[in-house]
């Protein structure tokens, strides 16, 4: 078999349409056998594509609007969507069924304090009506940081990715109070980045089968099978957990079948990152993403 080698920016359920390529066995299916890895903290995971240690990352088309505002041409192209969804979560002190994201004003927050995850929370802030500046944010870099300080009793409210608001729920430290997905609505989240070179091979192209059958299978498959197949990958998370977590996701509908980035999803992206001042113009789609290759 011949060795694919992937990155992950941040690993949690909510790229279960990447890891489940491999823990559903279409890779090996396709004579691919995964090698997996995590970018260290404040490392781009495209420098794994640039010193070849990796073949494919996760990443985000904010990368390329980075490389475009310097006036340089992104050295990866965005290939194929993983999320068409924000899929962070809000998650509370106490159980609000009648939660309300004015409640936010005021509040001590614990979240992330730069990149992405900071700009769409914004983002939803906005499209929700509330000023951001009246937030008390509780600011760290790492998802880790950002669960041990929730869970030592710090903010009233804290921003996460799945499964992490599944386990504080399971754990009753915290109850989830909103999704701020669904405030942003459909945009080009996450996404898988590769050389312009490596997308011409062979192993792009087996790479690409494999993932598509894998985005059927991540839509009309039970959360429960689909969470004991990644539970190998989550040893801390409890497999309920981890089938709760992906059961919202799919209703979510973050991973919808189809695996190009498409121009709309893309448009809104740029409709983020614009609001949030880190655009020098609105770049071309055809600057940022390509195509998925071919895969026969």
């Amino acid at each position: 078999m011949d060795r694919i080698r992937i990155q992950f920016t941040l690993f949690s359920a909510f790229y279960s349409p990447l890891i489940s390529a491999m823990s559903g066995g279409f890779l090996r299916a396709e004579g691919l056998e995964p090698e997996w890895s995590v970018a260290p903290p404040g490392v781009s995971a495209l420098a794994a594509l640039s010193d070849g240690s990796a073949h494919i990352v996760q990443s985000a088309l904010s990368q390329g609007f980075a490389s475009l505002n310097k006036g340089e041409t992104p050295a990866a192209v965005h290939f194929a969507q993983i999320n068409e969804m924000d899929g962070f979560f809000l998650t509370g002190r106490e159980a609000d069924p009648a939660f309300t994201w004015d409640k936010l004003e005021g509040a001590e927050v614990v979240m992330f304090k730069d990149g992405q995850p900071l700009i769409m929370f914004k983002y939803a802030c906005h499209k929700a009506g509330i000023d951001f500046s009246k937030l008390k944010p509780i600011a760290f870099a790492g998802a880790a940081d950002i669960d041990r300080a929730f869970r030592s009793g710090a903010g009233q409210y804290v921003q996460q990715q799945g499964p992490y608001p599944q386990q504080l729920q399971a754990d009753g430290i915290g109850h989830i109070v909103a999704q701020v997905g669904k405030q942003i609505g459909p945009c080009g989240f996450s996404s898988l980045a590769a050389t312009r070179e490596w997308l011409a091979t062979d192993m792009a192209k087996a790479f690409m089968r494999a993932y598509k059958k894998t985005r059927r299978y991540i839509n009309d498959t039970p959360a429960a099978a689909i969470a004991m197949a990644e539970k190998p990958y989550f040893p801390d998370i409890g497999e309920r957990v981890l089938a709760d977590c992906i059961a919202t996701y799919q209703q979510l509908g973050c991973w919808t079948p189809h695996v190009e980035i498409t121009q709309p999803a893309y448009e809104k992206t740029l409709d983020v990152y614009e609001y949030g001042g880190l655009l020098k113009q609105r770049y071309r789609y055809q600057q940022v993403c390509s195509a998925p290759p071919l895969s026969d």
